[in-house]
């Protein structure tokens, strides 16, 4: 897996945009206007970061040495895949389904009606 089918990925899920908010080194994914990815560009670091519930958030740590807190979002539930390779593409596409999924479930209701009528 490499970064443009990561990217290609998550433009697939309804209103999804992206931006290159860090000086070109990595791209954020939202959906109405909420992060839910942020997927690192530099050649030394391939990674991508990902919102997760609090569960899942120390589930993942514990059984995946390649997760790690996603300290650069100094927020506790934001974990941080490395792709090399070792994590399976298919795991890492349900983990950015949960995120995705976790952010539209608290999207306010006038939005929320706004992403199902696309």
């Amino acid at each position: 897996m490499n970064n443009e089918e990561i990217r290609e990925y998550c433009l697939s899920k309804p209103a999804v945009t992206e931006s290159l908010p860090f000086n070109d080194t990595a791209l954020v994914f939202k959906v109405m206007d909420k992060m839910f990815a942020l997927l690192d560009l530099s050649e030394e670091s391939r990674g991508i970061s990902l919102k997760c519930d609090p569960e899942m958030a120390i589930e993942l740590r514990e059984h995946h040495p390649e997760v790690t807190p996603a300290y650069h979002f100094n927020k506790k539930h934001w974990n941080t895949v490395v792709i090399d390779g070792t994590i399976r593409d298919k795991l890492i596409y349900s983990w950015i389904d949960h995120s995705y999924n976790l952010v539209v479930q608290k999207l306010p209701k006038t939005k929320l009606e706004e992403l199902k009528s696309l």
